[in-house]
Parts: C-alpha cells; sequence; structure tokens
C-alpha cells in the first residue's frame, strides 16, 4: 500500500505545477540569442545598385515552421569607407524607404532598412514573416510551444539583429560605429533593440516607447480586452519597458505633447529607464508621420560615431528652489544656447485633447531660471533650443 506523507498536500502539489509551468516562461533578457546572430550573419542576395542605394534580400527566422527572408534596402558612400552606419526602422504602414537609406548615405554612412511587414518591393513576399497590422501584434499566443517566437516583435527584433550583423560584416563598415534609429512603431522596436543589442553605439527613438498598457493608443482597444494573464505575458516579453532597464548605448528620445500614439505619461517613464545617457526632445505638437528630417536625430547620431561633430546640449541638473515655485536648471552645451522656455499644460482628460502653453525662462550663463504658472501645470517641461535650432528638453514632470 502506497504510504501518504504530509508534505504531499493539495498546496505542495500546486507550487510544484505553478513552479515547473513558470520555469517555461522566457526571460525578457533572454528572449533572443545576440551572439548567434553576430557570430553568423545572415546570407545576403545583393540587387544591382541603383545610384547610392540597392535593394538586397538577407536570410530570416523561422516563421510558422517556415524559412522567411527580409527585403531591404541598402546605401553606402561613394569612396571606400569603413564607415559609419546606421540601422533604419519603419513604423507602422511603413516599408523599406529607399529616399531615407540615399538621405543617410549622402551624409556618409552605410544605411541598411529592413521591411518589417513581410513585404518585398512590389507586395508580399511568399516566404516573407508576419504582416505588422495590430491582428499581428497583439493576437494571443502561447510560450510552451515556442508560439511567442512567431509573433511580429520577436520576429523583426530578430530581423534586426541579422540586419545589424549584417552591416557589421561589411568590409566597408566600421563594425564599432553602429547606430538605429526607428519611427513611431520603429521607435518601440529601436527601445526594445537598445535593451537587447549591446553592440549598438547609439539608438534614437521617435515617438515610440513603453508601458503601452497604461496610456497609449492600443489601451483600450487591444489592452483593456485582454485577460490579466494574456496582458502580462505580452508586457512581460514585448513591451519596451521590459528591455529599456538594460540599455547601456547614448539614447534620444523624440516625442510630442500631443502625440496620438505614445503618450507624455508613458513616454517620459520610458525615458528613465536606461542605464546609459539619456537625451530628450519634447516639442509642442510635433507632427507624427513617417519624417525623416528631424535634425536632433541626425545631430545625435553624428556626435558618436563621426570625429568633430558637434553634441546636442545636455541638462546636466534639473531642481526647485525653497519656494517651491521657482525651477533651476543648469546645462552644458558646446553650441550656444539662444532660447529657454518652460513648455506645460493645466488641463487633464485625454493626453492628445490637452492644450500646451509656453512660458519664456531666464538663462544667466548656463543656468536657467523659470517660475511655474499660477495655473498649476499637470505636466511641463524645461526646452532648450541652441544657435542650429537643435532642441533639447528635460524630463517631463507629471505632479
Amino acid at each position: 500500500m502506497m504510504k501518504t506523507f504530509p508534505w504531499m498536500s493539495f498546496p505542495f502539489l500546486f507550487f510544484i505545477c505553478v513552479t515547473v509551468a513558470s520555469a517555461t516562461e522566457p526571460e525578457a533578457a533572454s528572449l533572443w540569442d545576440v551572439d548567434a546572430y553576430f557570430a553568423k550573419p545572415p546570407a545576403v542576395q545583393w540587387g544591382e545598385p541603383d545610384g547610392l542605394v540597392r535593394p538586397i534580400y538577407y536570410e530570416g527566422e523561422l516563421f510558422n515552421v517556415k524559412p522567411t527572408r527580409v527585403f531591404a534596402y541598402y546605401g553606402r558612400p561613394e569612396g571606400d569607407g569603413p564607415f559609419p552606419a546606421v540601422l533604419l526602422i519603419h513604423g507602422g504602414g511603413g516599408k523599406a524607404f529607399p529616399d531615407w537609406v540615399e538621405l543617410w548615405a549622402k551624409r556618409g554612412y552605410v544605411a541598411l532598412a529592413p521591411d518589417l511587414a513581410g513585404n518585398g518591393p512590389d507586395g508580399r513576399l511568399e516566404d516573407g514573416g508576419p504582416n505588422q497590422a495590430d491582428e499581428e501584434k497583439f493576437r494571443t499566443f502561447s510560450v510552451d510551444d515556442g508560439d511567442y517566437k512567431n509573433m511580429w516583435t520577436w520576429q523583426v527584433i530578430a530581423a534586426l539583429l541579422r540586419g545589424h550583423a549584417l552591416l557589421a560584416a561589411q568590409e566597408e563598415v566600421d563594425a564599432d560605429r553602429i547606430a538605429a534609429t526607428g519611427i513611431s512603431w520603429g521607435g518601440y522596436l529601436t527601445c526594445i533593440l537598445a535593451g537587447v543589442d549591446t553592440q549598438l553605439k547609439a539608438a534614437v527613438p521617435v515617438y515610440g516607447c513603453g508601458f503601452l498598457d497604461e496610456s497609449s493608443a492600443w489601451k483600450e482597444g487591444r489592452f483593456d480586452p485582454m485577460t490579466p494573464e494574456q496582458r502580462q505575458r505580452w508586457v512581460s516579453l514585448f513591451d519596451p519597458s521590459r528591455h529599456l532597464d538594460r540599455a547601456t548605448c547614448p539614447m534620444l528620445f523624440i516625442n510630442g505633447t500631443n502625440d496620438f500614439a505614445y503618450h507624455p505619461k508613458s513616454w517620459s517613464k520610458s525615458t528613465q529607464l536606461p542605464k546609459g545617457p539619456v537625451l530628450r526632445s519634447f516639442t509642442i505638437n510635433l507632427p507624427h508621420g513617417h519624417i525623416f528630417t528631424f535634425k536632433e536625430v541626425d545631430a545625435f547620431i553624428d556626435s558618436f560615431l563621426l570625429r568633430d561633430a558637434k553634441p546636442l546640449a545636455t541638462v546636466t541638473t534639473f531642481q526647485f528652489d525653497d519656494d517651491k515655485k521657482t525651477m533651476t536648471t543648469t546645462f552644458r552645451s558646446e553650441v550656444p544656447v539662444v532660447q529657454a522656455e518652460l513648455i506645460w499644460t493645466s488641463d487633464g482628460g485625454e493626453w492628445p485633447k490637452r492644450e500646451w502653453r509656453s512660458t519664456p525662462a531666464t538663462m544667466d550663463g548656463d543656468r536657467v531660471h523659470v517660475t511655474l504658472p499660477p495655473e498649476n501645470p499637470k505636466a511641463y517641461s524645461l526646452v532648450l533650443t541652441d544657435e542650429r535650432g537643435l532642441q533639447i528638453s528635460s524630463q517631463v514632470v507629471i505632479p
């Protein structure tokens, strides 16, 4: 007759089951085998150059057990190099943009812009990866059978890691000078990539951020209908907030006060996570789109990858005086700062609908003084503009 022991009670067996089940949950820090990508760069098919730009295809991940290819545009400057390089990461509804690649090639960079929706230059690839629609991004997935590797986020981060490895393997590229920048969903991906890819020398997410389940365009329509388990699983693996705290490369976060997708509350929290240096550029009513002409992006990446490039200004201290109403900020800049202002809103409610205003601040050398307006702002940030017209800001304060 089998003996029954006290420790074989139901609670203990439940504990064993929970422990075994949780052991199958992948850790955010180990979702991608980064070293393996750089140890074996992907196979590449090179198309014919058209000026500075040429189409390429490179080896992707298995998607639903089938091999895939990634289409991309590759650009290089004239000359022999070695050149710095940049990964260009498009957003939702976007594609691999050849003109974006050409812009960076003319600036002296090798550039790679992969398509992250399973498309080629003429539409859907038969062997492409997942589409980038919300249905693919937020679908229910499992982890025990490895289904999380079929998720759009997992697939495209793998494609970007392969893209970085591809760039680093080219003779004309200085592998120690490679950066990444992405727009909207590409900014979201840049945030994750910065926490995963320790070989990046700089990263600039435009609009994109983490904490999407807390405040974003997708909270009500996508996250709120999820079960608590579904939401926790998606956030724990694929929200940038679970990856940014491992980012060590310098980062510039860019966003606007009324961005419809990435709200200031989530954006501000995200900018406080990286371990490396962080700059912010927060602008009233910044337009949202596949905009390649934000000069702050160029200047920031140049300052880390090009010799003699002048960096953006940096806020060094940010504190209140004893009256709790006057804010004193210090900054460092190699280029003269010509304007300082406090941007603020006293509105509540939905972030995209709030009205923001500007109050001039007083500069005294490398110090800035400003008194908070009497309207009791619910959010505010100090913005500095240098003589090039480039703007950086303090963190966004949300009392």
